[in-house]
């Protein structure tokens, strides 16, 4: 048994580097559903649908705890899984909430009353699907007051990335940045709403500036897990070696991703 990882592409590798940095002795299968990537532009009903599916590939290799790495999934499907779908012995956890109670200063489990916080104004920059969700906003309501939320969609960044392009990454998170900006001029902090952005994390600070305090979720989503597991040690097996999955074309996907890495990744078909 070992612990899953799923994203739309290789975004979620940001977040698999930094738990297998934390948890080197837990072993991981990752899913990436490359063929159906980006997630961001599609219907709620759709991405709800191909996450469901990827899930149940992943307990199949032996995954009773997956972590949807994806923040559009877990935006947009997660509660509708947690409601009705997922069986009572198995886990799936999104990447939100991590990162909100960094951004509150909570710590796990603290259900106290909403209350204020440090950061009054925050940019959140997310896929259209995740914006259009509004899960952050909801989630944040739930343990702050007084707090002004302004989302970019991020329109083509995935795209760029997926693609290796990190020049018209580059270019579009300026872009993206600079809209914003113009409605939100002095934000405290942003949120970096999706695993792929991390890539791209130097010139979110360029662009904001250095007086903003950048959120990025792969190491809060680490330690996040790191604890969860203290608390529930039954959901590590003995394990094995890691297992990439992907949906699409296994040469290309290994070939970004030990780009993406900086290290040899080999990725097999998930539905051979």
């Amino acid at each position: 048994m070992a612990v899953g990882i799923f994203d739309s592409g290789v975004g979620g590798l940001t977040v698999l580097d930094a738990v297998q940095k934390r948890l080197p002795d837990v072993p991981f299968v990752y899913f990436g559903d490359h063929a159906h990537a980006p997630y961001g532009v599609r219907t709620d009903d759709d991405i709800y649908n191909l996450t469901t599916k990827a899930v149940e590939r992943l307990w199949d290799a032996g995954c009773d705890l997956v972590i949807l790495a994806c923040n559009t999934a877990s935006a947009a499907a997660l509660r509708r899984m947690q409601e009705s779908w997922i069986p009572t012995d198995k886990r799936v956890l999104g990447v939100f909430v991590p990162l909100i109670e960094a951004l509150t200063e909570r710590q796990w489990g603290d259900n106290s009353p909403p209350r204020e916080v440090g950061v009054k104004h925050v940019a959140l920059f997310a896929t259209p699907a995740t914006v259009r969700s509004r899960a952050f906003q909801r989630e944040l309501a739930f343990r702050a007051i007084g707090v002004d939320v302004e989302a970019q969609a991020c329109g083509g960044v995935v795209d760029a990335i997926e693609d290796g392009d990190l020049i018209l990454a580059e270019a579009l998170v300026r872009s993206h940045v600079d809209a914003l900006t113009r409605k939100m001029p002095s934000p405290d902090a942003a949120i970096l709403g999706c695993t792929h952005y991390p890539l791209m994390a130097e010139a979110f600070q360029d662009a904001l500036g250095a007086d903003v305090k950048v959120f990025s979720q792969a190491n809060l989503v680490a330690e996040s897990l790191a604890d969860y597991l203290t608390r529930r040690p039954e959901m590590i097996g003995a394990g094995t070696e890691p297992l990439f999955l992907t949906t699409g074309d296994p040469k290309r996907v290994s070939r970004n991703a030990t780009q993406f890495l900086r290290k040899e990744i080999t990725f097999t078909a998930a539905f051979p």
